[in-house]
């Protein structure tokens, strides 16, 4: 059991020395903005769905990501895109895992962060090397993977999303949207730490596209600050999402690189420090230009 009276993800090798990596600290704590580059291991993502389904497609896609400037490499084995269908976790971490492997074989300096709400197929990556969990469902996915998340000692991205993948997209509706996110993520933030998860492995992440208007987008872009000043990191994912195209007109997702760099801009001028992108470069040149006027 662990400290908060939740079972284990599984009763063997508690932890691992992969997961043991993790508690050297938060590597998302630094001075500077930080990149998690997407690597989208589906066959029905929004944008890239099937580019990179292949393991060792996904590994080589994966090495590009980290040379192009991410910090992180973020897989995720099933597509949270408006309307999309879940996947059994075995599948799930059949995706995930040996691609996870493959990466760090070739790059064990990488940090790998896994994208699901799935305490097994989280604890199946950290033990093959990654060290970050990244939740779209803030915790309340799977009941066990706060105590997974507390016993690695790892970093966890905290998210916003209004329903779920299938239905979050059907008119969603908020009295006050930056508000009642900023609400939310602080609870969420809360039942972490009362989980045993560390206060600085907390990350927060409004959820943009996820059940949102395209003017709940932008409003919550506009006041990130709100949920800046709760006192965590914030991550920023907007990349190449549809409300983009619809400010644009660029109605193919992977038209929309230059008006994702604009969200981030504004982003990290609002007090956000991570991004979740496609296109890295693009990104980390923007951001480049963005440091080295705020400390000219």
């Amino acid at each position: 059991m662990a400290a908060n009276g939740t079972a284990s993800w599984t009763n063997v090798n508690r932890e691992p020395a992969a997961r043991r990596r993790t508690r050297a600290g938060n590597p998302l704590q630094g001075p500077g903005p930080v990149l998690f580059g997407i690597l989208n291991v589906t066959s029905d993502s929004f944008s890239d769905g099937g580019d990179f389904f292949d393991p060792e497609a996904a590994a080589r896609r994966a090495e590009v990501l980290l040379d192009e400037g991410a910090l992180v490499v973020d897989v995720g084995g099933e597509s949270t895109r408006p309307g999309s269908d879940r996947v059994p976790e075995e599948e799930e971490r059949r995706r995930v895992v040996p691609v996870v492997q493959k990466f760090l074989e070739a790059r064990p300096e990488a940090l790998v962060s896994v994208d699901t709400y799935r305490a097994r197929t989280a604890g199946a990556a950290l033990d093959a090397g990654a060290r970050i969990v990244n939740d779209v469902t803030a915790l309340r996915g799977d009941p066990r993977m706060a105590a997974l998340v507390a016993d690695a000692g790892c970093p966890v991205v905290l998210m916003h999303m209004l329903g779920e993948p299938k239905t979050m997209q059907r008119e969603p509706s908020y009295g006050d949207v930056v508000r009642e996110v900023r609400d939310f993520l602080a609870q969420r933030a809360d039942h972490a730490n009362a989980a045993g998860v560390d206060a600085e492995n907390v990350v927060l992440d409004p959820g943009i596209g996820f059940g949102k208007t395209p003017g709940h987008n932008l409003a919550l872009l506009r006041h990130l600050g709100a949920i800046v000043d709760l006192g965590f990191p914030v991550l920023v994912g907007a990349s190449r999402k549809k409300f983009i195209g619809s400010i644009t007109g660029a109605e193919e997702a992977k038209e929309r690189v230059f008006g994702t760099v604009a969200t981030t801009v504004l982003g990290y001028e609002r007090g956000a420090t991570l991004f979740r992108v496609h296109d890295v470069r693009a990104n980390r040149e923007a951001l480049a230009v963005a440091e080295a006027i705020r400390s000219a």
